[in-house]
C-alpha cells in the first residue's frame, strides 16, 4: 500500500504548535473596502483551533 498523503490545502492553512493548531481568520483576504475598520482589526493575527475541531484537522494532516 502507498503512503497516506496529507491534504495539501490543510497543510497550507494549519500550523502545529505545542498548544494545538494555529489558523488564520477567515474573511480577511479580499473585498475589504465594504468592511468596517473595527472588523478588519479584529480579524488580524492568528488563533488556536477550537478543541472540537482538532480531530478533523489531525485527520486531514494525517497526524494519527
Amino acid at each position: 500500500m502507498p503512503k497516506m498523503k496529507t491534504k495539501s490545502g490543510a497543510a497550507k492553512r494549519f500550523l502545529k504548535t505545542a498548544a494545538g493548531y494555529k489558523h488564520k481568520h477567515a474573511f480577511k483576504s479580499h473585498i475589504l473596502t465594504k468592511m468596517s475598520t473595527k472588523r478588519k482589526r479584529q480579524l488580524r493575527g492568528s488563533e488556536l483551533m477550537h478543541p472540537s475541531d482538532k480531530a478533523k484537522v489531525e485527520r486531514m494532516l494525517r497526524v494519527r
